[in-house]
């Protein structure tokens, strides 16, 4: 019947092809679209039969549009036809997810909806090593929030030949649908919207059903009735079978009165065995007896009466029904005391928690203990397994039904947050707290919804929030410590230092009357960093202390985890190598839980670090990835990270364009997070670059907003904070703004002394011995530049110790030391040239007359895609690649299309070849 649906449809036919010859090559997505009835399903197994038929592998689900839909329904059907080996091998908290989305796993193992996705994905890339893969959704408008959730995340991220394909049900309103839907190209998401049939598609289609002919009269009258809906008009066809001659005029006039005319001829007793099978998502023989309390042989006799009128099927145990528009039908027209009956029975026999609720609920009219209660349970049971959007539709469940409480109200919250839907969130706790007195259950509503906010909308309002809740908290309770130490994190980033350590301290002393480990670590973790961003150096105890009392285990977002804070702390005291192993192995803790938003948090140290170490190769790959995770993840702090990170690599590799326009979103980004402390890195960013370009007046400009609230005496100078300083002093210095630069000087170098930090003491003798070149002393300039780069031998910072070099051989070419001065030169064109950091290579060259090193040749591939291509040419999948490189296959693919196109070649041969080669 599907190939015969297909040559009625030539034209959708010829789409289909497109479609599945683009998936072959690459991500792509089909909608087949239209109203009920139209024959969407006929044209998508139509579909699945051609991709079989071209080598796809094609993993198929049908969306129930019964309401006790389990989560994960149409995730686990897709994964079902899938062999074990493909995830066996899965790092652990995936493979901890696929069991709990096959419902293998134990009550106690925990999950999230991360990890799920992350699973799927990667089940789908290795499916895609061994060629190309469909995934076949019908009914997609009825598909589960917790697989929906999933398969927006694997769709966005698809980087190999693989195909969505789905049925959907035309809106109301004809709009778009499934907009959720989104490719990595929004080319790749094409629409078949099927229109009625004509007369003669009509009577082909009805002829082959039903297996008669019809008078030309009659299919002219159906096909007036039926509007030409394939559906429709076989139901109509069926009508008049069953009608004495000449009785059609009296035909049904409307779909519903179609479907109703069908069923309404059947017997009480297989009505009631329908009505069961209609309830439940996938109707089996042995469930569908004992909700009616039928002896199975009898039930098997009603079921093919109901099978012969060809209201459904029966394959095995599993019974189908021969549309999704007969099961509604069944399910509508029965009286709602019967189908609350029917629910009632259905909860008896269904083992699942979840399942058992949502029939508990739909067979009650108010909310009894034991329902409320199964739903509470069955809540925290769809949490455990990692869907949230269906923990937070059980407990709003739980309050329509007259179980509206403010803690449900808060779990709701909690639920509908995890779930990504944070406008719902913040409505839901908005309006609790308007209704709560003052005391601990508004102060956790309050400290709630500020986490909401400073995930959507940024730090505006969040301190007031969490200062509020500080207040109403009991003294004793945990979340005490918990709102005070993100109060901590909050004053922070609002410039309030003093204040935020205040914050940290009370936390400590909080946790430690609580005798809470995890809890302790937390708030000692705040307290250190706080501290050493303050400039009081590192609390080697505390650190340590809070290390050891960490439970990894915990949910707790990175910006709040010792581990984290323990690998900014390495790296901004100079232990780069340490921090950069560090921060890789949180990186990969991150990919395999799926916490994108935490790794998109995590680029930022790693960039950073990377620059500093003169990793650039990493820190532009790293950038890459973090931009394309944060336009699919939405929202502004992401995005801030992604355009500050691209700001500051593009003033390294002097792409000026692409550096401003990069400072003018971030700086935009920063204004709507209400960050001070990220709009201070966006000014630093900027001051580089015009530093690089020798637009000394404007980096004086752009150190403006940083440099008028330093205090000499008071301001850290540490790297996170300080970086920006000996660029804001080679500027104040060129234009001869001598006594604005000394205090900057000297507060670098009193700093550097005090805390025996080699960088803050390499970057304060460069920017004395400049000092001292201005004003002509060019013996204590040079002694300067020698004790710079003494210090840089200290730590690996080689773009650092580039510009010292630069800076000692301008001053021995003044020193008439031409040999001397030429071979530092040469060193530092070198090091910059190796660095690719054009801008720096070129005022290098300008002071080595005798070197002439030309531009770098425009096909020469970039550091970064160079590494890229060498690991492909080795033979290695996307896939591993993206693993030796901690970022994504889609990453991956995006350089190797560059590095093909500059290289001219078309396929991974080639680049073998050509990387062969040398």
């Amino acid at each position: 019947m599907a190939a015969a649906g297909s040559r009625r449809r030539p034209a959708e036919n010829r789409t289909v092809a497109g479609f599945l010859t683009s998936a072959a090559t690459g991500p792509s997505a089909l909608l087949i679209e239209g109203e009920p009835g139209i024959g969407k399903t006929t044209l998508w197994l139509a579909a699945i039969e051609q991709a079989q038929t071209s080598g796809f592998r094609v993993l198929t689900a049908r969306a129930a549009a019964a309401e006790s839909v389990m989560a994960y329904a149409a995730l686990a059907d897709l994964l079902e036809e899938v062999d074990a080996g493909a995830w066996a091998d899965l790092p652990a908290p995936q493979l901890a997810a696929v069991d709990q989305v096959l419902l293998r796993a134990d009550n106690s193992a925990v999950t999230d909806q991360r990890a799920v996705a992350a699973a799927f994905l990667s089940v789908v890339e290795r499916l895609t090593d061994e060629g190309p893969v469909l995934l076949a959704i019908d009914d997609l408008q009825w598909l589960d929030p917790s697989s929906m959730h999933v398969m927006a995340f694997v769709a966005r991220r698809l980087a190999g030949p693989a195909g969505i394909l789905a049925s959907v049900r035309t809106e109301a309103d004809g709009g778009a649908t499934a907009t959720w839907l989104q490719m990595p190209r929004p080319e790749a998401v094409s629409r078949i919207r099927l229109s009625p049939l004509t007369l003669q598609e009509l009577h082909a289609a009805v002829t082959s059903r039903l297996r008669r002919p019809f008078s030309r009269p009659t299919i002219g009258r159906i096909h007036q009735l039926s509007g030409g809906n394939p559906f429709y008009a076989i139901e109509l066809a069926r009508a008049i079978d069953s009608r004495a001659p000449g009785a059609d005029t009296m035909l049904p006039r409307t779909l519903t009165d179609v479907v109703k005319a069908r069923i309404a001829g059947l017997d009480p007793e297989v009505h009631d065995a329908l009505l069961a099978a209609s309830c439940l998502p996938a109707p089996t023989v042995e469930a569908v007896a004992r909700a009616t309390l039928s002896d199975p042989d009898r039930l098997m006799d009603q079921l093919e009466v109901a099978e012969t009128k060809g209201v459904i099927t029966i394959d095995g145990h599993r019974i189908h029904f021969a549309h999704p528009l007969l099961a509604r039908g069944v399910y509508t027209q029965a009286p709602p005391s019967r189908r609350r009956l029917m629910h009632r029975r259905l909860a008896e026999i269904v083992d699942e928690p979840e399942l058992r609720a949502r029939h508990l609920a739909l067979a009650a009219t108010s909310g009894d203990h034991t329902t409320l209660r199964a739903l509470d349970t069955a809540a925290d049971s769809a949490q455990a397994r990692g869907a949230p959007a269906a923990a937070a539709e059980l407990v709003d469940l739980a309050i329509n039904l007259g179980g509206d409480t403010p803690e449900r109200r808060l779990r709701s919250a909690l639920h509908h947050f995890d779930a990504g839907d944070q406008e719902r969130a913040a409505t839901v706790l908005e309006d609790t707290i308007g209704q709560l007195p003052p005391g601990s259950l508004r102060a956790e509503a309050l400290s709630r919804l500020a986490v909401v906010r400073l995930y959507s909308d940024g730090f505006h309002d969040v301190g007031r929030m969490l200062g509020q809740a500080l207040r109403e908290a009991e003294e004793t309770s945990p979340l005490r410590v918990q709102i005070s130490t993100s109060l901590a994190y909050a004053l922070l980033n609002a410039n309030r230092i003093d204040e935020s350590i205040r914050t940290a301290e009370a936390s400590v002393a909080d946790a430690e009357r609580l005798g809470q480990p995890h809890l302790l670590s937390v708030a000692l973790g705040m307290r250190a960093t706080l501290q050493f961003l303050s400039g009081n150096g590192i609390d080697d105890v505390s650190i340590r202390r809070a290390l050891a009392l960490e439970d990894p285990q915990a949910y707790t977002p990175l910006v709040f985890r010792p581990t984290v804070q323990h690998a900014l702390l390495m790296e901004w005291t100079g232990q780069l190598d340490r921090a950069d192993e560090a921060l890789d192995a949180i990186r990969l803790r991150c990919i395999e839980r799926g916490e994108e938003g935490e790794d998109v948090f995590l680029a930022q140290h790693v960039v950073m670090s990377s620059v500093w170490r003169g990793d650039f190769v990493k820190a532009n790959l790293v950038a890459e990835d973090a931009m394309e995770q944060a336009r699919q993840l939405g929202g502004h702090t992401p995005l801030y990270f992604a355009h500050s990170l691209r700001a500051l690599l593009a003033a390294y590799s002097g792409n000026e364009d692409t550096a401003r326009q990069a400072v003018d979103e971030a700086l935009e980004l920063s204004r709507r997070i209400g960050s001070l402390r990220f709009a201070e890195r966006i000014y630093s960013a900027l001051t580089f670059l015009e530093l690089s370009l020798g637009n000394y007046d404007a980096a004086a400009a752009a150190a403006t907003p940083m440099l008028s609230a330093f205090d000499p005496e008071s301001t850290p100078t540490e790297l996170p904070n300080g970086a920006y300083l000996p660029d804001a002093v080679q500027a104040l210095v060129h234009l001869g703004r001598l006594t604005e630069a000394e205090p900057l000087i000297g507060a670098l170098e009193r700093n550097g002394r005090r805390l025996d930090r080699a960088w803050m003491r390499a970057a304060g003798a460069r920017c004395r011995s400049m000092l001292h070149a201005a004003r002509g002393d060019l013996e204590a300039a040079h002694g300067s530049a020698l004790g710079a780069l003494a210090d840089y031998d200290r730590i690996t910072m080689p773009f650092e110790r580039a510009r010292t070099l630069l800076l000692l051989g301008q001053l021995e070419r003044r020193q008439r030391k031409k040999d001397s001065a030429s071979a530092v030169l040469q060193e530092a064109v070198d090091a910059f040239e190796r660095l690719h950091t054009p801008l720096w290579a070129e005022r290098a060259r300008a002071e080595l007359v005798r070197a002439n090193v030309g531009p770098r040749q425009s096909g020469q591939l970039t550091p970064s895609e160079q590494r890229v291509a060498e690991l492909a040419a080795s033979g290695m999948k996307n896939r591993d690649v993206a693993n030796a490189l901690f970022i994504s296959p889609k990453t991956v693919e995006a350089n190797l299309a560059r590095i093909y196109r500059k290289l001219g070649i078309k396929s991974r041969a080639e680049l073998g070849r050509h990387i062969g080669r040398g």
